[in-house]
């Protein structure tokens, strides 16, 4: 695979980047995506997302044509903007850029302040804009750029926020070592707690736990940056969140948008998303959680928070897996000040009493993984965790620096680390995965093809879900999550073994 001269992308395993922006900016409340660019980009877009989360996407287009490669797409953004605000009246637009638009070098920033000029005496939306070239990133990124765009674009400044807070670089936590002693302000929560799996409980059984955050002034909530997740996967951290007696605020919140009930009428923009005036609050919050490592070197919406308001960071794996939980539940410990609640204990332990149960079924197997870098690394975590070993994680993503983030994870509990490989797509993926024998495959429904070639399950997960029902309700998050995947990767397994036996059996 090193060596191959390669012509163009056979199947990407990555989508294009405005299409994570459109994601994010569904999950506010009120909000409308736009695509300033070609028609067909958003009917592409709206395809796809309907096709995993089986709900209807509206996305706004500026609907360029050739004349405006020429001549630039101001006038069409303008006027679809109008179009926009006549048509759903939303509370915030959020405008999203794309090859073509990128490629004609259109200011959007200078465009929107002529159109805010221009029509100032109107009741306008709040505008955010973010630059998602698809030739320049994955989805994403255009996930994490859109809500930093956000934070950036909407949260107001609060005086006086930076007091308290300890100067200098967050701290960062040893990779493969989750933090130790008391948060201090801005402190990163990062990595895991490798080791054997025991039913032992983290962190401190008392009733209190000593904060360490400092005293400024606060909403009293804490903002939640998970990344893309499942709808599920949102509703449930909202509900760990909650037993801890925070106050989340979830940065997008899509459990509503994007998984919503049956209703008499057909609502143009969905009922649900993060609440604007929550938004722009966020400076004066008590806590930040930021899952997964967005953007890499670039500065996340996290971040932004920190360094511009002084917000405390913790920054924590995507919580797939034990340990990964582990380190999640830690944070909310010092943030709350609170030790984990029972339930999350008695979830941990069921997790624990599974883990042991199933070995027998898992130890030993070897498994693809693929997709996100975020979900990939928690994935890999968990298989790890379980006895499997993972022999290839491949993502599309470029300088993501996956195979340094799937060492901290998998480190100390496999004889041999798996190979990893960023910018690839499935032919390669494929093209190096079959000389493995793997036994299962883990990872979106792209993966179909390969693993009913090579007669393996395929365990999906992550987003996009497109030959399956349910997939925005696949929960992969926290001890209850873990168990869930869990127990879908050993019946694979199980069933895989049943259906190639030459008698068969129904006990086991």
């Amino acid at each position: 695979m090193a060596g191959r001269n390669h012509i163009a992308t056979t199947n990407a395993c990555k989508l294009c980047t405005p299409l994570g922006a459109t994601l994010a900016f569904r999950g506010i409340e009120g909000a409308v995506p736009f695509l300033h660019g070609s028609q067909g980009c958003a009917t592409y877009m709206r395809r796809y997302v309907i096709s995993h989360y089986r709900e209807p996407m509206d996305i706004a287009s500026s609907a360029l044509g050739e004349k405006h490669a020429i001549h630039g797409g101001g006038p069409n953004l303008k006027k679809g903007l109008l179009n926009v605000m006549k048509k759903y009246h939303p509370r915030l637009v959020g405008v999203a850029t794309t090859c073509l638009t990128e490629t004609i070098g259109d200011d959007v920033g200078r465009i929107l302040r002529e159109f805010r000029n221009e029509f100032g005496d109107l009741d306008l939306p709040d505008i955010v804009h973010v630059s998602t070239p698809s030739f320049a990133g994955t989805h994403m990124d255009g996930w994490y750029d859109a809500v930093r765009a956000v934070t950036e674009q909407l949260v107001e400044s609060t005086p006086g926020a930076m007091s308290g807070v300890i100067s200098g670089a967050p701290h960062e936590a040893a990779p493969g070592a989750a933090a130790s002693g008391p948060a201090t302000a801005g402190a990163t929560v990062s990595g895991t707690t490798p080791g054997a799996i025991s039913g032992t409980t983290p962190g401190t059984t008392s009733g209190t736990v000593s904060t360490g955050l400092p005293a400024t002034v606060s909403t009293g909530r804490t903002c939640l940056l998970p990344g893309l997740l499942s709808p599920a996967d949102i509703r449930h951290l909202r509900d760990v969140m909650e037993a801890f007696g925070l106050a989340p605020v979830i940065l997008p919140d899509i459990s509503e948008t994007l998984d919503a009930p049956c209703l008499e009428a057909y609502a143009p923009i969905p009922a649900g998303g993060t609440p604007l005036d929550d938004i722009r609050a966020l400076g004066r919050a008590r806590a930040v959680v930021e899952m997964g490592d967005p953007l890499g070197s670039r500065p996340s919406a996290g971040a932004a928070l920190h360094a511009r308001h002084g917000v405390p960071l913790f920054r924590v794996g995507v919580p797939v897996g034990l340990r990964e939980t582990d380190t999640f539940m830690e944070a909310l410990e010092r943030i709350s000040g609170t030790a984990m609640p029972p339930r999350m204990m008695l979830e941990r332990g069921r997790l624990v009493d599974a883990l042991v149960d199933g070995h027998k079924y898992v130890a030993g197997k070897r498994a693809v993984v693929y997709g996100d870098a975020d979900m990939v690394t928690g994935l890999c975590a968990m298989l790890a965790e379980t006895g499997i070993r993972p022999v290839l994680v491949a993502t599309g993503a470029r300088g993501c620096g996956l195979a340094a983030r799937v060492a901290a994870v998998c480190g100390g509990l496999m004889p041999d680390l798996p190979e990893v490989r960023e910018g690839v797509d499935f032919h390669e993926i494929a093209e190096r995965a079959g000389t493995l024998a793997p036994d299962l495959l883990v990872g979106n429904s792209k993966g179909y093809r390969y693993a009913r070639a090579w007669g393996i399950p395929l365990v999906r997960t992550g987003f996009p879900v497109h030959d399956r029902f349910g997939g925005q309700r696949l929960l992969h998050v926290g001890y209850t999550g873990a168990l869930a995947l869990y127990d879908r990767i050993v019946n694979a397994l199980i069933e895989r073994h049943q259906t190639a036996s030459p008698v068969g059996y129904g006990y086991m």
